[in-house]
C-alpha cells in the first residue's frame, strides 16, 4: 500500500514538472508548451484516480 501512496504523489511531481516545461517554452515552441500542458492535466487526473482506486482497496482490505 505504501508504494502505492508513493507512485500516487509521483503524478504530482510529474505535473509540475510538465508545468514547468511549459512555462518555459511558452515564448519560443507553442505547440510544445500545449503538449506540456496535456501531459499535466493527464498526470492530474491520474493522481486523482490513483488515490480514488487506492482507496478502494484499502476499504476492501478492511472489510475483509
Amino acid at each position: 500500500m505504501k508504494l502505492l501512496k508513493i507512485f500516487q504523489y509521483a503524478y504530482i511531481i510529474f505535473a509540475v514538472l510538465f508545468l514547468w516545461d511549459a512555462l518555459a517554452n511558452w515564448s519560443s515552441d507553442r505547440s510544445r508548451s500545449y503538449m506540456s500542458l496535456l501531459f499535466v492535466a493527464l498526470a492530474i487526473f491520474m493522481f486523482f484516480f490513483r488515490k480514488k482506486f487506492r482507496k478502494k482497496i484499502e476499504d476492501r482490505n478492511k472489510n475483509n
